[in-house]
């Protein structure tokens, strides 16, 4: 009796699994177009059908923009400068595969198909570029910037390392289509993604719009969402070749962009970056991983190298060193 009770216990929470599972995907609208300004583009590669949006003139310089990778991942995270950069550059900015408005097929992700990626669209989408890139991303651009035809790199909080050492186990309860499909979703509901935020994402909250949240849970709950999430939280999209090691080998003009306040990727080892890679940092007091969203204006001045030429709060001064430029914004070193 009690082992029938059990099995009908086991059964009952598989089946109230299935409907939950069932009624958020139902809930989740087709995603809306992720940026305020330009074209929504499809760029094919490698059987995928890959989204873009293209802003500005294209007699403008390039700019390409590559988003940083987390659970809800897309280009939506630029919408506070898209149209500042499309001022005075034709801006170009995908949804990685397995993100935002490109497809999201079961593949096993890996950090040698995002680097593969960022060169390819480099090359077929644009000549000379600015490219502008963010967290794990930042490593992917490098890479291709050793190829790949880039004017100068601007990275926000680049990293080489996320979720520490490869777990295949991690990686298949994510995949797996009734447990790791649950899993997943409460990951990406929205008191989650508010506390990733709150921890270390956002330096003040209220920079977080209801708006980006209700982005960010749509797109979580596209069909295909957790596909790409389950090797970042493995492990498996770390590139194998120390950051450092990769900026030291450039010929490219590099900027890194740190939050003072940024805890996963701390301004110490942005220093460590900047020192090995002969790299420009900028340091934004009041922001952790995402000085573009929360001071979109001075972000934007520092892409175009206008350090001497803004005035308002939160600009401090700047001093050129022989290795470095260590620009603190708001700060007293």
């Amino acid at each position: 009796m009690k082992l029938r009770n059990v099995l009908a216990g086991a059964v009952g929470a598989v089946g109230l699994t299935a409907l939950s599972n069932r009624v958020l995907a139902s809930k989740a609208d087709d995603l809306d177009p992720a940026l305020p300004v330009g074209d929504q583009e499809t760029y094919r590669w490698r059987g995928f059908d890959i989204g873009y949006t293209e802003a500005g003139d294209p007699d403008d310089p390039d700019l390409v923009a590559f988003h940083g990778v987390n659970a809800a991942a897309s280009s939506h995270e630029f919408r506070p400068i898209v149209g500042h950069l499309a001022e005075d550059y034709h801006v170009l900015v995908p949804d990685l595969p397995g993100f935002g408005h490109s497809d999201r097929p079961p593949l096993l992700y890996s950090a040698s198909l995002y680097e593969t990626f960022v060169a390819d669209f480099l090359a077929d989408t644009s000549e000379d570029a600015t490219v502008v890139a963010s967290g794990l991303t930042g490593s992917y651009a490098a890479g291709a910037a050793r190829e790949a035809d880039v004017d100068s790199l601007v990275l926000a909080c680049p990293t080489d390392h996320s979720m520490g050492d490869r777990s295949v186990l991690r990686r298949s309860l994510l995949r797996s289509p009734l447990v790791g499909e649950a899993l997943f979703n409460i990951v990406v509901s929205k008191r989650s993604m508010r506390y990733f935020h709150a921890d270390h994402g956002y330096y003040d909250m209220d920079n977080l719009t209801e708006e980006t949240l209700d982005y960010e849970w749509q797109s979580g709950h596209q069909p295909g969402a957790r596909f790409a999430p389950a090797s970042f939280v493995s492990g498996f999209l770390d590139p194998e070749e120390d950051l450092a090691d990769v900026l030291a080998s450039l010929a490219v003009e590099t900027t890194l962009v740190w939050g003072r306040d940024a805890s996963v990727t701390p301004l110490s080892f942005g220093r460590e970056l900047a020192d090995a890679g002969n790299a420009r940092l900028i340091v934004f007091d009041e922001a952790k991983l995402l000085p573009y969203v929360e001071h979109p204006e001075q972000f934007v001045a520092v892409v175009g190298g206008e350090y001497d030429d803004v005035e308002g709060d939160g600009w401090g001064t700047h001093e050129d060193v022989d290795e470095a430029v260590d620009i603190e914004i708001d700060g007293e070193e």
